[in-house]
């Protein structure tokens, strides 16, 4: 048997221990995943089922909804449409109020509003009492749609941030398959009862996720901003992959918060612009060209996510259907739910793909691809539309086909990536603000696409409609190709450096590489931007 000491053998105890750091620096040992920062960000990312299912429950549920209450095209526009409007409402608030109370408690006011709005749209008795419940829980959904994306992004380690924010478009997309599950389920009942199942359903999520949220630590961000600094450091280390990134990480916020890194103590005081105040005059009144540039990327993403159409596609597929040709009430109810299947199937795609071949390649991807998805289902609708009562088999299935299709490519690069990219570019000290800022956008553009939509097709045909969307997703492409940065490998203290030059950021990220200033890693999902 061969002797085990080394010095035996021909082989000193240092070059031994010489080769030993050698071949462990050949062969890195890639971290694992932290199982409690993924316990965590999918908690805080569960709050936007309540958005994805409303999206999908009222999608079937306005057929009865509109039998039962006698209601017209116009008031089934509003009613849709409204609740990203009143969403503005609580996103524009949502952000001062986590500066104020936390990024958790936030989450656990957002599913007690919601919860409330969805009790009052289930026992509505007319369409007025409908109204009020919408109006409650587009509150709520606006408040879930800021803090979710937030608190991933300010949870989760460097190495898998793009994969844990994407979680809440997982759930919105998850909440839209159980939303068109619903709608079939409850259409055997009496159509007075049926509508009212599917709306009040959503209250029960609300409960779960409030009972839920109580278990998180609370944002190690915002904790730092109060001045917290031991309660900030005790987070880090659990949610952190390793001790030294913990450091790192804790040494980063202090400074992004102005804080001296040598400040330890458990309790410091802060400057009150860390409290939220000033932060709008930054954004908006003196803002510096990286703040701009940062603004622009941040709301850009978000329009052009929402003005392509998408929510158009998903919330009145029904009404698609029924014009590509499929007139039974449950064969449209079974083709939306093969709608949420396929959103859903992709965007699990989506989420292990963003940390490891970038935002930028996935996004731009997604965007072609809808690019001619819409093409196709423009082409189709106005085919059917002028085939004078003839069926067309081919082109009832081409329209399914590229619904499916344009939600797919949808579910794997712009859906997840508008809510990454912009919890991820904004400083800390204006980041819920921001963040805000971008939902609001993103709310007000859906309730537009949603409450013009009937009345648009009715006046340039449904294929002009989806024309239009191909068009504005022709501008989303070259926006996102000339004015986005790749962020991936960066941390969320480090994403200034990349804007401030807007059409020139890519000889930014040159010279930032010249200098060193940044890692292998992001060398290596940067070479290919040019």
């Amino acid at each position: 048997m061969a002797d085990q000491n080394p010095e035996k053998n021909g082989v000193s105890k240092d070059s031994s221990q010489s080769q030993l750091s050698i071949s462990n620096l050949a062969l890195p040992k890639k971290p694992k995943r932290n199982k409690f920062a993924l316990a965590c960000s999918i908690l805080a990312s569960m709050t936007s089922i309540l958005l994805g299912y409303d999206t999908g429950v009222m999608s079937g549920a306005v057929i009865y909804i509109k039998d039962d209450l006698k209601i017209s095209d116009v008031q089934i526009e509003i009613l849709v449409g409204t609740i990203n409007l009143y969403s503005l409402v609580g996103a524009a608030v949502a952000g001062r109020t986590s500066d104020w109370i936390g990024r958790r408690y936030t989450i656990i006011f957002a599913s007690a509003i919601f919860f409330a709005g969805a009790l009052l749209m289930g026992f509505a008795t007319n369409y007025a009492f409908l109204m009020v419940g919408r109006f409650v829980a587009g509150i709520g959904v606006g408040y879930a749609l800021m803090i979710a994306p937030v608190y991933t992004a300010e949870v989760s380690p460097t190495a898998s941030r793009g994969f844990l924010t994407s979680f809440p478009e997982v759930f919105i997309n998850a909440g839209v398959l159980l939303g068109y599950v619903s709608n079939y389920a409850f259409s055997k009942f009496p159509t007075n009862l049926g509508w009212r199942f599917m709306l009040g359903l959503g209250a029960i999520p609300s409960i779960f996720l409030a009972l839920g949220v109580l278990a998180m630590p609370e944002s190690p961000r915002w904790l730092v901003m109060q001045g917290r600094i031991g309660d900030a450091k005790r987070v880090l280390n659990k949610i952190s992959d390793s001790l030294e990134e913990s450091q790192i990480r804790l040494a980063d916020i202090k400074e992004a918060a102005g804080l001296s890194e040598n400040c330890n103590d458990d309790v410091v005081s802060v400057p009150k612009r860390s409290h939220g105040e000033d932060v709008w005059k930054e954004l908006f009144l003196r803002p510096t060209p990286t703040v701009r540039h940062i603004l622009l990327a941040g709301i850009g993403i978000h329009f052009f996510q929402q003005t392509s159409g998408i929510d158009a596609v998903v919330l009145y597929s029904p009404r698609i259907f029924e014009k590509a040709g499929i007139k039974n009430d449950k064969d449209k109810l079974l083709a939306t739910i093969a709608v949420g299947f396929s959103k859903t199937i992709f965007i699990l795609v989506a989420t292990f793909l963003l940390d490891r071949i970038g935002r930028r390649v996935l996004l731009l991807t997604s965007c072609g691809g809808m690019i001619i998805s819409l093409m196709g289902l423009a082409v189709g609708l106005t085919i059917i539309d002028h085939s004078h009562g003839q069926k067309l088999t081919w082109a009832i299935a081409l329209c399914i086909l590229m619904t499916l299709s344009c939600v797919a490519f949808f579910s794997i690069g712009m859906g997840p990536i508008a809510w990454v990219y912009s919890s991820e570019i904004f400083p800390l000290r204006l980041r819920a603000q921001g963040c805000s800022m971008g939902v609001g956008v993103n709310r007000f553009t859906s309730g537009v696409v949603l409450m013009t939509f009937i009345s648009l097709y009715e006046r340039i045909t449904i294929g002009g409609a989806f024309f239009l969307y191909t068009g504005i997703a022709i501008l989303a492409w070259i926006f996102f190709y000339t004015l986005l940065p790749e962020t991936q490998g960066r941390t969320l203290e480090e994403m200034e450096a990349l804007f401030g030059t807007f059409f020139r950021w890519r000889s930014t990220i040159n010279e930032i590489n010249k200098k060193g200033g940044n890692s292998d890693g992001f060398q290596m999902a940067t070479s290919s931007q040019t």
